[in-house]
């Protein structure tokens, strides 16, 4: 990176498990985003705030030039699966859903993206993983195809 260069991007990541299924528990989740804001600050990367609920992560980061997102997120989605495959968190094998969302926000814009984040809870109580995916894409106006999205579930089995 030259002299002079500086920046401080803000990202929002999201990404969910393989198959969707709910296997983020409420018992063992702070400890893995614990893991997950390590990983991306050994990195050399800024995390403010990570949280999500039981089939997906959110994760806000302020990203440098120095790194490429695609690297950071696989780095995050590689270490994390080891992490909870260690720690035996879950039955059978733990792994993350290819792909992910990443969407851009100002410094004026912390506050809000922060604060959402750190309600999924009660946000996911009013509106579905998929209503809030597509919301995003939309409100970025990022051009999406529905058979490249997530794979979404619904009472019956898949959308």
């Amino acid at each position: 990176m030259s002299s002079g260069t500086f920046s401080q991007i803000y990202i929002q990541v999201v990404f969910v498990v393989k198959g969707r299924e709910n296997l983020l528990k409420k018992t063992f989740r702070d400890e893995v985003f614990k893991y997950m804001s390590g990983i991306v600050k050994a990195k050399g990367q800024k995390s403010i705030i990570i949280n999500g609920v039981e089939d997906h992560v959110h994760l806000f980061i302020g990203l440098k030039l120095s790194m490429r997102l695609s690297d950071l997120v696989r780095d995050v989605k590689n270490n994390t699966t080891n992490f909870i495959n260690e720690k035996r968190f879950v039955m059978g094998r733990f792994s993350w859903q290819e792909g992910y969302g990443a969407f851009s926000y100002s410094q004026s814009q912390i506050d809000n993206v922060y604060r959402y984040i750190l309600n999924q809870e009660r946000h996911h109580q009013k509106k579905s993983f998929k209503e809030e995916y597509i919301e995003l894409l939309e409100k970025f106006k990022i051009d999406y195809k529905e058979e490249f999205l997530f794979e979404f579930y619904d009472e019956e089995g898949i959308e």
